[in-house]
């Protein structure tokens, strides 16, 4: 949009997106269209569904303004969940801050790993722990659909868990317990045992760092994404106590990289606690969910 675009009328709501859906192109933003959708909805204030009903309507001057610093923004890259402050993670929306990780739709997997152990061990009481649980949408997603489920959302940021915090009170979950823990050093008060254990760890090799797009290296934080040398430090510090913690026929699910699903299953299962139970792939085909269980 341009710095010098100030006749109201020439700028509606359908001019502004397909300029801005141009622009954004050029600029090397995918789905462009969709991203000046979400930017001009924040915006004006709007839901993104409503533009389309007032595609001839003319923005204001400050809708204008608010508006050319979010694609300003955007162009450089700047994640578009940031800018909004919402993703929305298994059909509920998140506040997202950079404190935590942008949710993505390859992380419903484990949402789902859990939800059918749920629905095929019914019982009065299921606990559940999420490590490095970020803005709480794992847990809260899989809360909001089990009743039985009594979460633990640990995080080694403080500032994430405050995001966790805030987004299960909206959502009316108060059956999670967000604490500050690093992995499974938990506090003497938390459950010992757990029938789920569910993780979303970083996994990136510190190697590939270069090779992230901007978006996500530049403004995401580091310690959600990179693992050591070979992306596998988080995986290999889960098996030597893990099994301490998951209850026998109980359920570890751990999210992996690409290409990472055999070299995790191997670590997993080396103490001679664990057994593989499967893998299970997201849209694009990539194994990214692989599921353990306790030994008897």
């Amino acid at each position: 949009m341009p710095e010098n675009a100030t006749t109201p009328t020439t700028w509606t709501i359908g001019n502004l997106l397909t300029w801005t859906r141009g622009h954004l192109e050029k600029s090397g933003v995918e789905d462009a269209r969709l991203c000046a959708e979400l930017l001009l909805a924040k915006a004006m204030g709007l839901k993104r569904i409503e533009l389309y009903a007032r595609f001839d309507q003319a923005a204001t001057e400050a809708q204008r303004s608010t508006f050319r610093e979010l694609v300003k923004a955007a162009a450089a890259h700047q994640p578009i969940a940031y800018l909004i402050g919402e993703k929305e993670f298994y059909s509920l929306p998140f506040k997202v801050t950079p404190d935590v990780l942008i949710p993505r739709p390859e992380t419903e997997l484990l949402v789902e790993r859990a939800l059918t152990w749920c629905k095929e061990h019914p019982q009065e009481r299921i606990d559940l722990l999420d490590i490095g649980t970020g803005s709480g949408c794992i847990a809260i997603a899989i809360a909001k659909r089990c009743p039985a489920v009594q979460v633990v959302a640990g995080d080694v940021s403080a500032a994430a868990l405050r995001v966790g915090e805030e987004n299960a009170r909206r959502h009316a979950m108060d059956r999670i317990r967000f604490i500050e823990a690093d992995l499974l050093n938990l506090p003497a008060d938390a459950p010992t045992k757990f029938d789920i254990i569910l993780s979303n760890p970083p996994y990136v090799a510190d190697s590939q760092r270069d090779s992230l797009p901007a978006n996500v290296r530049d403004y995401e934080p580091a310690s959600a994404l990179f693992a050591g040398p070979d992306g596998l430090s988080i995986y290999r510090r889960f098996a030597e106590t893990v099994h301490t913690r998951l209850k026998v026929g109980g359920l570890l699910a751990l999210e992996v990289g690409l290409g990472q699903a055999g070299e995790v299953e191997s670590i997993m299962v080396s103490k001679g606690f664990l057994t593989a139970a499967g893998r299970f792939k997201d849209l694009a085909g990539i194994e990214r969910v692989v599921t353990f269980t306790l030994r008897p």
